[in-house]
């Protein structure tokens, strides 16, 4: 009795193992169109303070989706989107406030990027003098 027990319960999971996967699996015709016709955009930026990256205390993160429409939980998305669209995704490109004026306080912020813009992979860091620069040179990007 014993033996019959462990063989069904072998088979149940067997079965469940091999065909749970398959139940609800559709698939596509050799003719379906792709889901997306976009490459994908997709980072998580960040902003800390610090001299640099290795060495910084990251203090907010938030995700950037940009295809096929603005979304994540960067509170601008949309114009974040927007303005790396306008930079063709170079974050050395960005437009912030050219008239800002901003102390000259060194208190560092150090900006890091890591995703995918168009398809390819992003990595980016760069440091701030302050805040107030920060805002300035990277417009809504890293307002956040």
């Amino acid at each position: 009795m014993r033996t019959t027990a462990r063989w069904a319960a072998a088979l149940g999971l067997t079965a469940a193992a091999v065909g749970g996967p398959l139940t609800g699996a559709a698939v596509a015709a050799p003719d379906a169109a792709p889901s997306s016709l976009y490459a994908p955009s997709a980072l998580v930026l960040t902003t800390g303070h610090g001299s640099g990256a290795a060495t910084a205390t990251p203090e907010r993160a938030v995700t950037l989706v940009c295809a096929p429409g603005a979304s994540g939980t960067h509170p601008a998305a949309a114009q974040a989107c927007a303005e790396l669209r306008g930079a063709a995704g170079d974050f050395d490109a960005l437009k912030g406030d050219a008239d800002a004026f901003c102390t000259k306080v060194y208190d560092p912020v150090v900006v890091t990027v890591q995703g995918v813009w168009q398809g390819k992979r992003v990595s980016y860091e760069r440091t701030f003098g302050n805040n107030c620069v920060k805002d300035a040179a990277t417009g809504s990007v890293f307002a956040f």
